[in-house]
């Protein structure tokens, strides 16, 4: 295909105010005028011709580079590939109308070999709306995506095109958000100290209320308060963004991931800490938390039932506390899932908060339908609820709604899962027990079921967990009592020859000739453990089981 070069100038003659054109006398300088290039292109399919045009060079050995690359670009499809002919045409095209620079060889290549877009422009904002649109599944999952897309991934990479996406990109997306964290504690820190100042404005008087008139218009200017984004947010926002590309990939868009190849901390679930003595003496005097997971001891879960026995939510709190139903599970479980005369019960569905918004759904993961047997005092309190539930049927009459759940409103209405977990909240504060989360009571229904002998794998199917990692890695908090007998039990089975230093006081140590009684009967003196019927390190914790009066609590 023809393709040329020509040298013109923007003269007009003097009086008639036209172009001169090739006529200007002054072309004759080599330094006069500027290069210009046409490359006629493929015809449509029509049988329109189209050409490529720029102008603008200042020599000619610019202008004949660029037609030099204009024609690289043109031999990379076949003569006989039609289509890929088509496509460079209208790349070429879309380029010299938007006078964007020309693309690159070897990156054209790349994405006709691989029968991408030659002419797209998305932009990763646009990607993510586009993907968003689309996506299927739960919708908890959908918001936490358009959430980590609204907030993170569009304000900092939405204007980058979607096929030069790079792995910097990401880490410096990722370093920024990292460093944005000291900007929100500094500002949520003045914001919480203006406001405590302000509490201590006096009411009454015109200089207090002036006072207070200018800190609340101070405050109304800060910036509200805002989460840290943590190591575990930072890794979710990649998962989205990972999700988004691997579509982008299998529309052929782009061919390369490079959100599976940027590097980040790793976001570590918190361990669970049982609240001890010296843990609440600390929480007394600072305020803080030991750890963003906190379980109550079996006294303190005792004193929470027996303060909650007259509730109306009284069964719901016990049952998440002995049998770790997660919160959304205990809203939606059914009368027809629930055998109290088998003492079974089987974990169906749960109800979803999206927003304000309350929907019904499967199980969290495909372990989260399971069968979980009921102990004989769980039975009791939910035969309790049951009939207080038909009395409130009678009372209500046609005013009464049909939802067949186990747990509902006065008027048989849906439970708002919000509203059970500010229920909880502000009954434990009444009696001033250390501070956890409804969720918590799952963590310590695990705690307490370790503690009476249950294997892993036993808590993994209470709880429904899909891995058994996450229940040993964040669910099994030790109680101390159960420690301390495992320290004991451990210590036992060795045999020494001395006795402890404890017992080295004068006049209370072994006599000569006397056999050491910290040594077991039974311990063979070469070290040995003792046989089968020998009782095992875990036999204290097997003890540690709650009585019938401790269950009752």
């Amino acid at each position: 295909m023809k393709g040329s070069t020509h040298r013109r100038c923007y003269c007009r003659d003097a009086e008639t105010g036209k172009p001169l054109g090739k006529k200007c006398p002054k072309l004759t300088s080599r330094k006069h005028g500027s290069y210009s290039i046409r490359q006629e292109l493929p015809p449509r399919a029509d049988g329109i011709r189209r050409s490529f045009s720029r102008a603008g060079y200042e020599s000619l050995k610019a202008a004949q580079a660029d037609l030099d690359h204009i024609r690289a670009l043109l031999g990379l499809a076949d003569a006989d590939d039609s289509e890929g002919l088509d496509q460079i045409a209208e790349l070429l095209e879309k380029v010299a109308d938007e006078k964007a620079p020309l693309p690159d060889i070897e990156s054209t290549r790349r994405r006709l070999s691989h029968g991408l877009d030659l002419t797209s422009r998305l932009t990763v904002g646009e990607w993510l709306d586009i993907w968003l649109a689309g996506k299927k599944g739960r919708q908890s999952a959908i918001s936490r995506d358009e959430s980590n897309i609204r907030v993170h991934l569009q304000p900092r990479i939405g204007h980058v095109r979607l096929d030069r996406l790079r792995v910097t990109h990401l880490s410096e997306m990722f370093e920024a958000l990292a460093e944005a964290n000291v900007e929100i504690a500094e500002g949520n820190a003045a914001r919480r100290k203006a406001v405590e100042d302000l509490a201590q404005i006096a009411w009454k008087g015109r200089e207090p209320r002036a006072r207070r008139k200018a800190m609340k218009a101070a405050i109304a200017e800060m910036d509200p308060y805002r989460r840290i984004v943590g190591p575990a947010t930072r890794q979710r926002v990649r998962s989205t963004l990972r999700a988004a590309l691997n579509a982008a990939i299998a529309q052929q868009l782009i061919t390369f991931n490079p959100a599976s190849h940027v590097e980040l901390e790793a976001g570590r679930r918190p361990k669970a800490l049982v609240w001890t003595e010296e843990r609440i003496l600390h929480w007394k005097r600072t305020g803080e938390k030991p750890s963003p997971v906190m379980v109550w001891t079996p006294e303190h879960t005792g004193l929470f039932l027996d303060y909650v026995a007259e509730d109306r939510l009284y069964a719901l709190f016990h049952l998440v506390a002995f049998r770790g139903l997660r919160r959304g599970e205990a809203c939606g479980q059914r009368w027809t899932d629930t055998n109290l005369e088998a003492g079974l019960l089987t974990v169906a569905k749960q109800l979803v908060v999206n927003g304000w918004e309350v929907y019904e759904d499967d199980p969290k993961t495909d372990a989260g339908a399971r069968t979980i047997a009921l102990d004989a005092d769980t039975v009791q309190s939910l035969k309790r609820h049951r009939a207080q539930q038909d009395k409130d049927r009678k009372e209500w009459e046609s005013g009464w709604v049909e939802t067949g759940r186990v747990f509902t409103r006065e008027n048989g209405e849906l439970l708002h899962p919000a509203n059970v977990t500010r229920r909880f909240i502000e009954l434990h504060e009444e009696i001033g027990l250390p501070p956890i989360r409804l969720h918590d009571l799952r963590h310590g229904a695990a705690t307490l079921a370790h503690a009476a002998g249950a294997g892993l794998k036993d808590i993994q199917e209470m709880l429904g967990h899909s891995s058994i990692t996450i229940t040993s890695d964040t669910y099994t908090s030790l109680l101390p009592e159960a420690d301390l007998a495992i320290a004991e039990a451990a210590a036992r089975l060795v045999p020494r020859a001395r006795v402890s230093s404890k017992d080295s006081e004068p006049g209370v140590g072994a006599q000569p000739g006397e056999t050491d009684e910290s040594v077991p009967d039974d311990a063979d003196p070469w070290g040995r453990i003792g046989d089968g019927n020998s009782p095992s390190a875990h036999a204290p914790l097997t003890q540690t089981a709650p009585d019938e009066k401790s269950e009752a609590e």
